[in-house]
């Protein structure tokens, strides 16, 4: 018989269980940089919940209030999913950490629970978990995002900047705008570099440090990572060296 239990990640515990994500690399800097990013977090109300089966690892949830979201959205007294993932599928463990999820926020009294989706990359959760435990799309973005939330009453809905197009115009040369909110930020950007290297390009690399910057900032409703030249987006995703350097190379004369 299969046991499955709930684990929330804590300062106290941070250091023997560690974040989901690159869990087999528990020294690259990724990995580092997401933990210490983790005992920050935890303060201003965040939870990271591990799913296990029979004490192995099956999936995370990461929430947190608006407030202090990595994702660019605006509205009041929601919780934010920033991570959804499972890699044992057809056993409900996804609705059932998102279930506590919105326990969580209805015991926070808080006004729903929102999460931001795209089909386009896996660096976001499927929408379809959500619609199915009564989540409703109220907002499209731009780059294919999708803006869920689940209320839990009248509130008014949460919404996306409408500014896409202006917050590209200031950056001409390379840049790189991330958080450490995703441990994968660090492979991300490192192969935007390489590949600018290979074609002459300087890279700036901005890191957000607060959610004001961010939400002035970000490219994209995803908030914690986007790569922009010439002032059109690369990337708010990891590409690999090769796929960066092609994407670049094509504005490098224009």
């Amino acid at each position: 018989m299969e046991l499955v239990e709930l684990v929330e990640l804590e300062e106290n515990n941070l250091d023997g269980k560690g974040c989901y994500c690159l869990r087999s690399k528990p020294n690259s800097s990724g990995y580092i940089n997401k933990n210490d990013w983790l005992k920050n977090r935890f303060n201003e109300g965040l939870k990271y919940i591990k799913i296990m089966e029979n004490s192995k690892p099956a999936g995370f949830i990461e929430y947190t209030p608006i407030e202090y979201s990595s994702r660019v959205v605006y509205g009041e007294n929601y919780i934010v999913i920033h991570c959804l993932w499972v890699n044992i599928t057809g056993k409900g463990y996804a609705s059932k950490l998102i279930k506590k999820c919105i326990q969580d926020a209805r015991e926070q009294n808080k006004d729903g629970v929102i999460v931001v989706t795209n089909p386009n990359t896996s660096w976001t959760p499927s929408k379809d978990v959500f619609i199915k435990n009564n989540f409703i799309e109220v907002e499209n973005g731009p780059y294919g995002f999708e803006l869920l939330v689940h209320k839990f009453g009248n509130s008014p809905d949460p919404y996306f900047p409408n500014d896409w197009d202006d917050r590209l115009k200031p950056f001409k040369e390379l840049t790189i705008l991330r958080t450490q909110q995703c441990p994968f930020v660090d492979i991300a950007t490192d192969n935007v570099v390489k590949g600018a290297s290979k074609l002459g390009i300087h890279v700036e690399i901005i890191d957000i440090n607060s959610r004001e910057e961010l939400l002035r900032l970000s490219p994209t409703p995803y908030g914690i990572y986007g790569v922009i030249y010439k002032s059109k987006l690369i990337s708010f995703h990891r590409l690999t060296v090769h796929s960066a350097t092609k994407r670049l190379k094509e504005l490098v004369n224009k």
